[in-house]
């Protein structure tokens, strides 16, 4: 697709009556390729609304204020019982545009959506009408959420810096593309096409993942039970006080910490090796190393990248060198499970002392594989969030983390549960990487639609 943004050079030479801002990035242009007679101040399609709302007659806990994301989402916010808003209220109806303002510039403009009643919001936004005889507001949305739009409203900001914004005049007096209904409504319906397909393949992703689950916990015979939070008295007998600690015996802890003992599970202390290895500047002559941070490894991808630090100037958490097919263990938000066996590209990098370190099985009838596969599952995820302590920042000792329990299943069960998730992890990743690049396609020819650039066919 050609450029979509005229870019001025660094240094370049505007007549005195064209100028109208001293500002060289508001010299930018979109390069619209419709005819003339289809653009459109988009204001020309849209009529403020400014319905205020008589706080006299209305319970304020009978209205819904609002939040609007920078992808154009709107959410329901959430206000405490005992708090209602000071300012001035304006109504907005299902089907309203509504814009925040100081947001603006990041593309946060949402469609109310239908079946939202009493929906409010304060000054701080603007609400319009849309004239459905000349405008589909899911056409608009789309035109203000295109990487070019955006970038172009980011250009245009003005004010003081930290509260940047772009003014209303300026957005409803810009040209854009006003086509036939029927040509709004194809483009439209090109996106949401695509956006079905999108939902469709979540929920086939969704449901291998509840088959990975599933499967593992159900043929080591453990039953994780739903979280039972906000019950504020129960009884723990003396025999399984373990700490001082509430929280620590939740019902739903208790009985998978009784369904893991009837399967025989042993802690994973027992089951690998954990070890401490420093590392020396002799390790990295070249004087950097590749740091693994707690950021870089997910639950869903493992390890996912690195940064280079030089040996003389590294992170004080730089402390231990890791070698392939070793096994990391986050302690900082377990929870999250972010464990990873060490891949063959990551050999001789430096992770954070963040990690737990397991140079391999204790025992000959232990997988590394396996041991990550259930600690990754809710039995394993819920026994981590089980132990760990802090606030802010939870965390699990490695005292704690080697109080886990696992079940051990022999070898060639173990070998079976491995490779059903590593097929089931393929399918998942094959369906991810396609939908990915259909949703990039969608998108560049939503966005051509748009520009002019790609003829919208019927």
């Amino acid at each position: 697709m050609i450029a979509d943004v005229d870019i001025v050079p660094r240094a370049f030479a505007v007549r005195f009556r064209d100028l109208y801002r001293w500002d060289p990035c508001s010299f930018h242009r979109i390069l619209w390729h419709w005819p003339t007679s289809v653009m459109h101040p988009l204001g020309s399609a849209l009529k403020m609304r400014k319905e205020k709302v008589d706080r006299t007659k209305v319970n304020f806990s009978d209205l819904q204020p609002i939040t609007i994301h920078f992808d154009g989402s709107i959410d329901k916010r959430k206000i405490d019982g005992n708090r209602e808003y000071t300012m001035e209220l304006f109504a907005a109806k299902p089907g309203d545009i509504v814009v925040a303002k100081i947001d603006l510039k990041n593309g946060a403009v949402g469609i109310v959506p239908k079946g939202w009643d009493n929906v409010v919001v304060t000054s701080h936004f603007a609400v319009y009408e849309p004239d459905l005889s000349k405008l589909m507001p899911e056409y608009l949305h789309l035109l203000i959420q295109t990487n070019f739009f955006k970038t172009y409203l980011w250009r245009n900001k003005v004010g003081a810096e930290g509260r940047k914004e772009v003014k209303l005049d300026f957005f409803e007096t810009e040209l854009i593309p006003i086509p036939q209904l029927s040509v709004q409504n194809k483009i439209v319906a090109t996106w949401e096409t695509e956006q079905k397909a999108a939902t469709e393949t979540a929920a086939r992703i969704e449901k291998l993942e509840r088959d990975i689950e599933t499967r593992l916990l159900e043929t080591v015979g453990v039953q994780s039970e739903a979280p039972l939070i906000g019950r504020r008295s129960f009884a723990v007998t003396w025999t399984n006080i373990e700490r001082w600690d509430l929280f620590y015996y939740r019902p739903d802890f208790l009985a998978l910490e009784r369904n893991l003992k009837t399967v025989s599970a042993i802690p994973i202390g027992k089951a690998l090796k954990f070890i401490s290895r420093g590392w020396g500047i002799m390790d990295f002559p070249e004087g950097t190393f590749h740091y693994v941070e707690i950021s870089n490894v997910t639950k869903e991808e493992g390890i996912n990248g690195y940064r280079v630090v030089s040996t003389g100037n590294h992170p004080s958490r730089a402390t231990t060198l890791i070698h392939k097919g070793e096994l990391i263990l986050s302690m900082t938000r377990p929870y999250l499970g972010a464990f990873a066996l060490v891949p063959d590209e990551y050999d001789r990098c430096v992770c954070s002392s963040g990690f737990a370190l397991c140079s391999g099985p204790a025992r000959h009838d232990v997988m590394l594989e396996y041991v990550l596969e259930f600690l990754k599952s809710s039995a394993g995820l819920r026994q981590m969030e089980r132990r760990m302590t802090g606030g802010l920042y939870p965390a699990i000792t490695q005292d704690e983390l080697e109080k886990v329990l696992i079940p051990i299943p022999p070898l060639q069960i173990q070998r079976q549960i491995v490779e059903h998730i590593v097929k089931r992890r393929g399918e998942i990743a094959r369906l991810r990487s396609e939908a990915k690049a259909r949703a990039k396609t969608i998108k560049a020819d939503v966005e051509a639609m748009i520009l002019g650039v790609k003829k919208v066919r019927f």
